[in-house]
């Protein structure tokens, strides 16, 4: 079953030709309430190694005109964190790669500076003055300051099985490889955003805890989750219950996968996969996302031999980021990559035709994009 904890797959992994050209991030999103206003607030925090085998002292851009000219590919650690809602804000850090310390094995742990990240704990400062904000548009980022403490408790994971196994990650034949150890995950400590203390606790917190690694992203990207869910047959709000859906355009080797998304609902301690990769579950997928106005709009109807799953989400532009990433390669070819922590909507979950739930979901993760053509 998919709810198989594998520490080992949140291990690093960039050796031999991704550590050349490959990337290998730690993702985590949570909800914290206000401690003047009781307001929520959804974060996000993520430790990014890119190239590290071609770095030194200093953190090389891959967006600086000259190193474009010289043919040099980014290197260094980028400490992202950043907010969503109307005042959204991403901010970017960045580390030699000699002024990292890492270890590599499970469990790991990546420490450079004042920031820190292991597979219970994170803490550090991210600050971007406006100076540096109007004078390095390499950094890819706004301006401000969060400062966090948190502990890290990963509840329930989703292994998606065979395409991040041990045989997969060392011949490196995926292109883009997704491993959930905390698709439900307890938050709990502080964040501090531009002055404003928020406080972050495991009952509201809604976390959530990923990790990717590869040699370039897919397009078109997809994700969506959410663990603040309520049953609307009942009323009752599901304690024990996550859903989880990433993917868009695998790449096996030379192999292009069109249109596939990996799935699944732990819905009160019942596991429900839709796992292209599975084959003998006969996975059937549709999904449709779009970009509206004011909306980000996902559909996404998946189905096995005897269950389906249809989730309708959107969230609002205001609230989201247009997220920035470079490629091992030195690309940015993801400009509209939008990215969000206030998505809602409903999941409708099926047995033999026979619906199961409908469900309202609440702070779903979501992201949408696709590559500039």
């Amino acid at each position: 079953m998919f709810c198989k904890k594998d520490i080992s797959r949140n291990e690093y992994m960039l050796v031999r030709g991704q550590a050349r050209c490959g990337y290998d991030w730690w993702w985590h999103s949570f909800t914290a309430i206000s401690a003047r206003t009781g307001e929520e607030k959804p974060f996000f925090l993520e430790f990014f190694i890119c190239n590290p085998e071609l770095g030194g002292d200093e953190p090389v851009f891959g967006q600086l005109e000259e190193n474009k000219r010289a043919g040099k590919k980014p290197s260094y650690l980028m400490v992202k964190v950043g907010t969503w809602g109307e005042d959204a804000r991403q901010l970017h850090r960045f580390f030699g790669w000699n002024k990292v310390c890492i270890e590599k094995s499970a469990p790991f742990s990546v420490k450079a500076g004042d920031c820190y990240l292991s597979e219970t704990e994170s803490y550090g400062c991210v600050r971007v003055s406006e100076e540096d904000f109007k004078n390095h548009p390499e950094y890819m980022c706004n301006d401000g300051t969060i400062k966090w403490n948190l502990k890290i408790d990963k509840q329930i994971p989703f292994n998606v099985g065979y395409g991040a196994s041990k045989i997969f990650r060392t011949l490196q034949l995926f292109e883009m490889f997704w491993h959930a150890e905390g698709m439900k995950s307890f938050y709990s400590g502080e964040i501090e955003y531009n002055g404003e203390k928020y406080l972050v606790t495991p009952e509201t917190c809604y976390g959530y805890a990923d990790k990717n690694w590869g040699k370039d992203f897919t397009s078109p990207w997809v994700w969506l989750s959410s663990n603040n869910l309520t049953s609307k047959i009942t009323g009752r709000k599901l304690e024990n219950s996550v859903f989880d859906i990433g993917g868009g355009r695998p790449k096996v080797g030379p192999l292009v996968l069109d249109r596939k998304l990996l799935s699944a609902f732990y819905y009160e301690g019942k596991c429900y996969e839709f796992n292209f990769s599975k084959f003998w579950t006969n996975t059937r997928t549709f999904f449709d996302c779009k970009e509206t106005e004011d909306q980000i709009v996902w559909h996404v109807e998946q189905r096995t031999w005897c269950t389906k799953m249809v989730t309708d989400i959107t969230c609002e532009k205001k609230d989201m980021l247009l997220v920035n990433y470079e490629s091992p390669k030195g690309e940015k070819r993801h400009n509209r990559l939008w990215n969000g922590g206030n998505g809602k909507g409903t999941v409708k979950l099926y047995k033999n035709d026979r619906l199961i739930d409908e469900i309202e979901a609440l702070n779903v993760g979501c992201e949408y994009g696709k590559f500039d053509q």
